[in-house]
């Protein structure tokens, strides 16, 4: 019949449609699932150019590592990388790990063992103290050296008022806010440690003497207990309510 070739091409067309379709249907499947597959080993691998060739540096991340090593550092990956501490800490409390488990931010090589790496917030926590550390007064600046005992003594002293939430008092800016005042004993024998209220109570005496006095005795009685508490040598030095947190060198020889 004359119309049977018209049908059959339009047939095969119809046919060959659907092939076309099903096939971009399927080449589209398949690339979502490789890329779906990959997308682990892209968080925590780059690929970069290298003079004998291409290879494959790890990023840093949050893993799960042995803790039996002392600082982690070296330890045995165990699971990981997770997006932060946090999901990597819930990982450790599902129980399907063991107890030594702990979050560590590093690069896993090769070997399986986890290359420790200064995270994020520790980047962070270094800035902060910095600039907490500007606030010092200019006393402080002939007698800090990157040798000197007495400059590990004042960081460490800082950072552990820093992270117990007392900020050091700005002495740089003469700020009218309060903060701790850590200045240097005049023999080099340690630090000297106060408090320094606001302006409005020491300064303005808007509240009295007395509340003023009270306020100060407290307030330098809570810092040295602080720090006595993250195991400083504290010794009060008189009856001014000032302590001294003597180095390990002085604290020896007394």
């Amino acid at each position: 019949m004359p119309g049977e070739p018209v049908v059959t091409v339009l047939a095969f067309l119809g046919l060959l449609g659907l092939v076309v379709v099903l096939g971009r249907s399927s080449t589209a499947r398949y690339e979502a699932e490789r890329a779906q597959a990959q997308a682990p080993q892209q968080q925590s691998e780059v690929a970069v150019t290298h003079p004998a060739g291409r290879r494959t540096r790890q990023r840093a991340g949050w893993w799960l590592a042995d803790g039996q090593a002392e600082d982690r550092s070296g330890a045995r990956v165990l699971a990981g990388p997770f997006p932060d501490r946090i999901a990597a800490d819930w990982a450790a409390l599902s129980g399907a790990l063991p107890a030594s488990a702990h979050a560590v931010y590093g690069v896993r090589q090769a070997d399986g063992v986890l290359g420790r790496r200064q995270s994020p917030q520790e980047r962070a926590w270094l800035a902060e103290l910095g600039g907490q550390l500007d606030r010092l007064s200019t006393d402080w600046d002939e007698r800090l050296t990157d040798t000197d005992e007495l400059t590990t003594l004042l960081v460490e002293v800082s950072a552990a008022l820093v992270e117990a939430g007392l900020a050091l008092y700005d002495c740089a800016e003469d700020s009218a806010a309060g903060g701790v005042c850590l200045i240097p004993e005049p023999g080099g024998g340690g630090i000297l440690v106060t408090w320094r209220q606001h302006d409005r109570m020491s300064v303005d005496h808007v509240h009295g003497a007395a509340l003023e006095t009270a306020v100060q005795r407290t307030m330098n009685a809570a810092v040295a207990d602080v720090l006595a508490q993250m195991g400083f040598p504290v010794t009060p030095v008189g009856t001014s309510g000032c302590h001294l947190v003597a180095s390990e060198q002085s604290a020896s020889t007394s």
